[in-house]
């Protein structure tokens, strides 16, 4: 598939990067790729983490200069992987909020319940 700038992106260099979407716009300054910078823009960036995700690997290999694939599978390995560990810790700390939050909740209403006297 050739591209604007002429890097013809091989097939092994598509597909999801974790890195790329959850450290967006510091995984697009650290690749020479400023269109993650987008989602800085508020409302439009829900939308657009998942297509820095999507997209992420061909527009870092259009602006990288790599020898070759494995090289470049070899950096992005290390930010999908941090990008997943970030992932998973995101999802936990969500879970816990909301348990804490439900378990306040009960609390509340347990003890709103228990000082009635009958």
């Amino acid at each position: 598939m050739m591209e604007e700038n002429g890097n013809v992106v091989p097939q092994e260099v598509k597909g999801w990067n974790w890195g790329a979407f959850m450290y967006n716009w510091i995984w697009g300054i650290a690749n020479k790729t400023y269109l993650p910078l987008l989602v800085l823009i508020p409302i439009f960036n829900i939308v657009w983490i998942f297509i820095i995700g999507f997209k992420g690997n061909e527009w870092a290999w259009q602006k990288g200069d790599y020898k070759d694939v494995e090289t470049f599978k070899a950096v992005q390995k290390t930010w999908n992987i941090a990008g997943i560990v970030s992932f998973i810790l995101s999802i936990a700390g969500i879970l816990l909020y909301f348990f804490f939050i439900a378990a306040i909740i009960a609390g509340l209403a347990n003890s709103s319940y228990s000082s009635y006297s009958y």
